[in-house]
C-alpha cells in the first residue's frame, strides 16, 4: 500500500517523516518475520489426493491492474465488464459509477487511503512476501496484529459511517489458514501450500477478498444432503482430476462486487452425508459463470435522484448481493477443502470468532451517529454540555458504544497462538463483543432519534425547500437559532436518518444482528464455553458445601488463659 512509486520495497510516502516512520516500522519487525515464521504441517504420509493436487498446481497469473497502491488503481480495476450484475431488474453495463453502487466502491477506497494515509494503522509486515502489506490481506502473527485490525476498523467505521466490507475476507483468511493447516495434519492433504499460494498472490498485488459463507439454506429444519432442491447450499457437482464444479448460490454477500476474489466457505456443522457441500476455495469474482443481483436497502432509490441532498451520507454506503453459480470450475489449486466435512465446523467456528470481535466497527460508526446527535441538539438549542436529559442521553450512548469496544478488543488482547503459529482471539469474549453488537447500535439508534425529534423522519424532501412557492416558508418555519445554518441542520436530520433508518442502518443496524451469526448463535458458544460445572463449583466452595475442600479459615483472636 502506498502511492505510486516505490523505493526498497516501501510504498512512497507524502513526506520525509512519514518514510522514515514507515522504514523504522519495517526495520523493527522484519528480523523477527522470517521465512520459519509460519510453519507447515508435519505430515509422515501423503494421501493420494495430495499428490494429485501437487501435479495440478499452478501458479496465479499476475492481474492485469498490477499491484493496487492506490485508491484510484482500486477503482480502475474494478471495471470488468464480463460480469453480470443485476440491480431492479435491469442488467447493469457499468456497476462501478452506478449511483446505487458507487458509495459502496468509495468506501472499500477509503481503506486503500488510509493504507497510504497511516501505515502505521493499515499495514503490517508479512514474512510471507517479505514486506508491508495491507492489514485487510494479513495473517496475524501475534495479539498485537489481531488488536491492530480493531483499531483499523473502528477508524474506518469512523471514516465511512458505512460498512467498508474488507472485514470478511480477512477474517475469513485467518480463519483458513489455521483451519487448513490442521485438515492437512489429520488428512494427509495439501491445502495449506496452496492456500499459502492464495495468500501471497492477495497480498502482493493487494487483492479484495469477499467472504461467501451464507448459503440459501431452504428448508432450515433439514440438513443440506436433505433438501428437495440440494442447490440450496452451494456444493460440488463434478470431480475432476484438475478441477471441481460448484452449483448453488449464497445469500446476503458483502461487497463482492468490490472484490476480486471470493473466498467461499461451507456455512455450518456438515455431517459425512453432506461431504459435497464441505467445500471451500478461490473464486474470481469476475468468472462468467457467477451472476449477482444487488440487493435493496432502505431509502436506496435516493440516490437516483438528481440532487442526492437526501441520502443523508451520499459518500459512502454498504453492498449485498446474491450470488448465483452456475457449474462454477474451480481449480484444484484453489480449493482448499473438499469433502471433508469433519473440518467444516472447525473453519465455520474459527471465522466466527474473529469475525465476531470484528464487529468493533459498529463502534467507530456510533462515534459518528453520537456527534450527530450532540451536533443536533446544539442546533435545536439544546446545549448538550448543559441541558441534564441531553447529556444523560450522550453518556449513555458513549457507555454502550465503548462497551462494544471494549469487549472486542479484549478478545484480541487475549488472542493466542494456533499450530499454524497465527493468532486467534479469545472464543468467549469475541462471541461476548458480538452479543452487545445485536442490542446496542439500536439503543443508541434510539437515543439519536429521542434527541433529534420528529424531524428525522417527516423533514420535506430537499427539491420542496428549493420550490418557489413554499421553499422560503420551510426556511422560516424549520429556522432555529441565527447562527444555525438550516442547510447545514438538515444534513445533519439526513445522516441521523440513513444511520438509523435509511441504506447506512442496513450496515449498523441489521448487519449488527445477523451477521457473523444471529444473537442465538453466540449465546449457544457462550453457554458451550462458559464451564458452569466450575463455576457451580466455586460457590459450593465458597458456601461451605460438603465434599468440597473449604477455604482457610480466617483469623481469630487468640484464647487467653484465664486466672482463678
Amino acid at each position: 500500500p502506498g502511492s505510486a512509486g516505490r523505493q526498497g520495497g516501501l510504498p512512497m510516502m507524502v513526506g520525509t517523516k512519514k518514510r522514515l516512520l514507515f522504514q523504522s516500522m519495517l526495520s523493527r519487525s522484519a528480523p523477527s518475520c522470517g521465512s520459519r515464521a509460519f510453519a507447515l504441517p508435519t505430515r509422515r504420509w501423503r494421501s493420494a489426493r495430495a499428490a494429485q493436487e501437487d501435479a495440478t498446481t499452478t501458479t496465479y497469473p499476475a492481474p492485469r491492474h498490477g499491484a493496487l497502491r492506490t485508491a484510484e488503481a482500486y477503482v480502475e480495476s474494478l471495471r470488468r465488464p464480463s460480469m453480470r450484475v443485476y440491480a431492479l431488474g435491469q442488467v447493469l453495463e457499468d456497476y462501478v459509477t452506478h449511483p446505487l453502487i458507487a458509495p459502496s466502491v468509495n468506501a472499500v477506497a477509503e481503506t486503500y487511503r488510509l493504507a497510504e494515509r497511516e501505515p502505521e494503522v493499515a499495514t503490517a509486515y508479512s514474512p510471507l512476501v517479505q514486506e508491508r502489506v495491507h492489514r485487510f490481506t494479513h495473517v496475524c502473527q501475534s495479539k498485537e496484529d489481531v488488536v491492530a485490525q480493531n483499531e483499523m476498523q473502528r477508524k474506518l467505521g469512523q471514516l465511512t459511517g458505512t460498512c467498508f466490507q474488507r472485514c470478511v475476507g480477512m477474517d475469513a483468511m485467518n480463519a483458513s489458514w489455521t483451519s487448513t493447516f490442521r485438515l492437512d495434519a489429520a488428512h494427509g492433504t495439501s491445502y495449506h501450500r496452496k492456500f499459502r499460494d492464495f495468500v501471497a498472490h492477495v497480498q502482493r498485488y493487494n487483492l479484495v477478498v469477499g467472504g461467501a459463507m451464507t448459503d440459501a439454506k431452504g428448508d432450515r429444519s433439514k440438513a443440506p444432503h436433505q433438501q428437495d432442491d440440494a442447490d440450496q447450499f452451494v456444493r460440488v457437482v463434478e470431480r475432476r482430476p484438475d478441477a471441481l464444479v460448484l452449483r448453488g448460490c449464497k445469500l446476503h454477500q458483502t461487497g463482492t462486487l468490490n472484490s476480486h476474489y471470493l473466498l467461499v466457505m461451507p456455512g455450518q456443522r456438515l455431517s459425512a452425508e453432506d461431504k459435497d457441500f464441505a467445500v471451500s476455495c478461490a473464486v474470481p469474482v469476475d468468472d462468467p459463470k457467477l451472476t449477482y443481483v444487488l440487493g435493496r436497502q432502505s431509502c436506496d432509490t435516493r440516490s437516483l435522484e438528481s440532487n442526492n441532498f437526501d441520502v443523508g451520507n451520499r459518500y459512502y454506503g454498504g453492498q449485498e448481493t446474491v450470488i448465483f453459480f452456475d457449474d462454477v470450475v474451480v481449480p484444484r489449486d484453489r480449493v482448499f477443502m473438499d469433502g471433508e466435512a469433519d473440518f467444516a465446523a472447525d473453519l465455520v467456528e474459527r471465522f466466527t470468532a474473529y469475525h465476531r470481535r470484528s464487529y468493533v466497527c459498529k463502534a467507530g460508526v456510533g462515534d459518528a451517529l453520537i456527534g450527530a446527535a450532540a451536533e443536533i441538539a446544539s442546533m435545536n438549542g439544546l446545549n448538550p454540555a448543559k441541558v441534564a436529559h441531553i447529556k444523560d442521553k450522550l453518556v449513555e450512548m458513549i457507555h454502550l458504544n465503548e462497551t462494544i469496544y471494549a469487549t472486542g478488543v479484549a478478545a484480541s488482547y487475549s488472542a493466542k497462538p494456533t499450530p499454524a503459529r497465527n493468532y486467534e482471539p479469545d472464543v468467549l469474549l469475541a462471541n461476548v463483543c458480538k452479543q452487545h453488537v445485536t442490542r446496542v447500535p439500536f439503543e443508541i439508534a434510539r437515543l439519536a432519534q429521542d434527541i433529534a425529534g420528529g424531524l428525522v423522519a417527516t423533514l420535506p424532501s430537499d427539491a420542496d425547500f428549493h420550490n418557489a412557492e413554499i421553499g422560503p416558508l420551510l426556511k422560516k418555519y424549520l429556522a432555529t437559532s441565527k447562527d444555525v445554518d438550516p442547510d447545514d441542520r438538515r444534513r445533519i436530520f439526513r445522516l441521523i436518518e440513513n444511520l438509523a433508518l435509511g441504506r447506512n442502518a442496513v450496515g449498523y443496524l441489521t448487519e449488527s444482528m445477523h451477521g457473523a451469526g444471529s444473537p442465538q448463535a453466540q449465546r449457544l458458544v457462550m453457554h458451550k464455553l462458559a464451564d458452569l460445572p466450575n463455576k457451580a463449583n466455586l460457590a459450593k466452595r465458597l458456601a461451605g458445601c460438603s465434599g468440597c475442600a473449604p477455604p482457610p479459615d480466617p483469623p481469630a483472636a487468640k484464647k487467653t488463659a484465664t486466672v482463678d
